[in-house]
């Protein structure tokens, strides 16, 4: 490793140790536990897609599927089956790790456009089946989800105490996602992103390696519905919708896709501007995120993130 990279992973690992302290401070420092917990819940579902978009090349259009299935399982294991809330949680993992393999096991075989149309149709159905399912409230949701007790022991009735539960997950899956990423199986996610023909010559079953890539995205986007409905206490068909599919592409290329903090940056900037525009301009905040999705694409093509990376490797360069 040279100097230039030496030093900018240097300065990487003192961003995370000031955003982890930031994050650690955050509801001693006047940000709203409720908002920080969506806020991180879909951080881990942004960073679960760029696994997929950013380390493997395949762009899922239908991955709200998964965070959805897993909300609504959870959801109605901790209310009606009396689960506590670890348990609902690793359920709602489970459904995601599940629903990827199925969903998987028929998109993966096709490239491109393709790949991302079949997610979406297999997306579609299983919105559906929220909707005129018994259980789920259908439009109104599945409402009254019990925060509970962590391992029987702990009340997660305080916002405090669920915020930091919620802060742990995110902190887990960050550090498995750097490992995954660098790791060998890692290695070659990414020779089947810059080049899967060569890859394939080089003996590499391809199918597999990205089988496997998805049903790891599918895991994690399953946990952060499952995190999500438990911190928030209710589950809605817009978590299954298409357009949360459409909202974590935008969240993952806004922060920097390929980047590990891109998607963390990208989630709490569109849940920041929901949040805050919402009350003031209604559903003009969706043409708003919208022309910043285009501002975004043209004057930074690699997101906040990515941008700033090579403009710290072209400084250290020079």
């Amino acid at each position: 490793m040279d100097a230039a990279s030496t030093l900018i992973d240097r300065r990487a690992r003192i961003v995370w140790a000031v955003g982890l302290a930031l994050l650690v401070a955050a509801p001693f420092i006047g940000l709203y536990p409720v908002f920080m917990m969506k806020a991180l819940c879909f951080a881990i579902f942004a960073c679960a897609f760029n696994l997929l978009l950013g380390y493997t090349g395949l762009l899922s259009f239908g991955h709200a599927a998964f965070l959805g299935a897993a909300s609504y399982i959870t959801g109605w294991l901790c209310r009606s089956a009396g689960f506590t809330p670890e348990l609902g949680i690793l359920a709602g993992a489970l459904t995601g790790t599940v629903l990827g393999f199925l969903v998987g096991a028929i998109a993966i075989r096709r490239q491109g456009i393709y790949f991302a149309m079949i997610t979406l149709a297999m997306a579609q159905m299983v919105y559906f089946v929220w909707l005129q399912a018994p259980f789920t409230g259908g439009e109104d949701g599945l409402q009254g989800v019990p925060r509970g007790k962590l391992f029987g022991l702990f009340s997660l009735a305080d916002d405090r105490a669920m915020y930091f539960v919620v802060l742990a997950v995110f902190v887990a899956v960050f550090l498995a996602i750097i490992r995954i990423v660098h790791s060998p199986f890692g290695q070659v996610l990414k020779a089947i992103r810059e080049n899967e023909p060569r890859a394939v010559s080089l003996g590499y079953d391809v199918d597999r390696y990205k089988l496997l890539a998805f049903v790891l995205s599918t895991t994690l986007a399953g946990l952060a519905g499952a995190l999500k409905t438990v911190a928030l206490g209710f589950a809605t068909l817009s978590d299954a919708h298409w357009s949360l599919s459409g909202e974590v592409v935008l969240m993952t290329l806004l922060g920097g896709m390929g980047t590990f903090a891109g998607p963390v940056i990208g989630a709490f900037t569109i849940i920041g501007l929901q949040n805050y525009l919402a009350d003031r301009v209604g559903s003009w905040v969706t043409v708003i995120i919208g022309a910043i999705f285009v501002v975004c694409v043209i004057g930074f093509r690699k997101g906040f993130v990515g941008e700033l990376l090579a403009w710290q490797r072209r400084r250290s360069g020079s």
